[in-house]
């Protein structure tokens, strides 16, 4: 964003350098919706996440919105309508393994592209890269994270965990001013996103209102179906290079119905777990026949074995091929 004299609002910036390989009409100088995603190229960053998240509909439709706004905003500085910047830093909320740092890498690279930060980048971290361990130690750890996340994006992961009132010796709470102060005096060169489980994110901004009054933009994030989780673990194995055997996909498919409704289930990341001890299996199941001729496509190919060996199956005591 642009810097002023009066915090938080802003006057038309300077156009852009214009390069060889962009449209004539540089980013400061458009006056149109279609000029602006042009020159920035935003929809790319937008037809990437439809083309590479799966499901996450809701998510998609907040995030173009979002992007809307900013276009909008851009338009309005160049022609020197001042305003207040608008707010940007975000709350996802949603169990784990539905796609949050993902989408909040995609909000990085749009507000990078639209002029909004000065780097694009995402610093992910928890309330352990913040809070220190005696006294003292929080500012510095603090300070030094929100020195790397300057700007671009900073994503804070289970961030009520940074606020523990039953520990009176507790530190987060000063990691907590810091961060209030950074995101309301240095908000336009950086975006903070929050994010963690609805109910506990529900709670710590109940607890900590001036960190809630500072966050303008909510979306939350639901669980994939069992549909949607079958085509995320298609596209997994597309990029490790594997592939289901036939039928292999149909018993992987139950094995989800099964682990969807367990303990401890983390969406994409049980998906990926999964596939990963089914490889395990594939390769103990090749070891096993030393003087067999392998194949590419028996080094590729996952059988409905290596599925159907798993003990989801036996702890609802259900037939894979039922």
């Amino acid at each position: 964003m642009s810097n002023s004299s009066t915090p938080g609002v802003r006057a038309a910036t300077p156009a852009a350098a214009e390069t060889a390989d962009t449209p004539a009409v540089a980013l400061g100088q458009a006056r149109s919706v279609g000029e602006v995603l042009a020159q920035s190229q935003v929809e790319e960053v937008i037809a990437e996440l439809d083309r590479d998240l799966v499901g996450l509909a809701p998510v998609k439709t907040r995030i173009r919105d979002i992007a809307a706004l900013l276009v909008i905003d851009k338009l309005r500085i160049n022609l020197g309508l001042v305003s207040e910047a608008p707010s940007l830093h975000m709350n996802f909320v949603g169990n784990p393994g539905t796609g949050k740092t993902s989408v909040a890498m995609r909000m990085a690279q749009i507000l990078h592209r639209l002029g909004y930060v000065r780097k694009g980048h995402l610093v992910a971290v928890t309330r352990d890269d913040l809070v220190g361990q005696y006294i003292g130690h929080t500012a510095p750890k603090t300070k030094e994270v929100l020195k790397k996340a300057m700007g671009g994006v900073l994503f804070i992961d289970e961030a009520y965990y940074l606020y523990r009132p039953e520990n009176e010796r507790d530190y987060g709470q000063e990691a907590i001013e810091i961060l209030l102060q950074v995101m309301e005096n240095q908000r336009d060169d950086l975006v903070v996103i929050l994010a963690g489980y609805k109910d506990r994110m529900d709670t710590f901004f109940e607890s900590n209102p001036g960190m809630s009054s500072r966050v303008a933009h909510h979306l939350d994030f639901p669980d994939y179906s069992v549909d949607e989780l079958l085509q995320i673990s298609q596209k997994m194995l597309i990029q490790q290079n594997y592939v289901f055997a036939p039928g292999a996909d149909t018993v992987f498919q139950r094995y989800l119905g099964l682990r969807v409704h367990q303990p401890h289930f983390a969406n994409a990341r049980s998906v990926r777990n999964a596939l990963d001890r089914a490889r395990l299996r594939q390769a103990s199941r090749l070891f096993a026949d030393r003087d067999r001729q392998l194949t590419a496509d028996d080094l590729r190919t996952l059988d409905g074995s290596d599925f159907a060996a798993s003990r989801v199956f036996q702890q609802a005591d259900v037939r894979p091929d039922a």
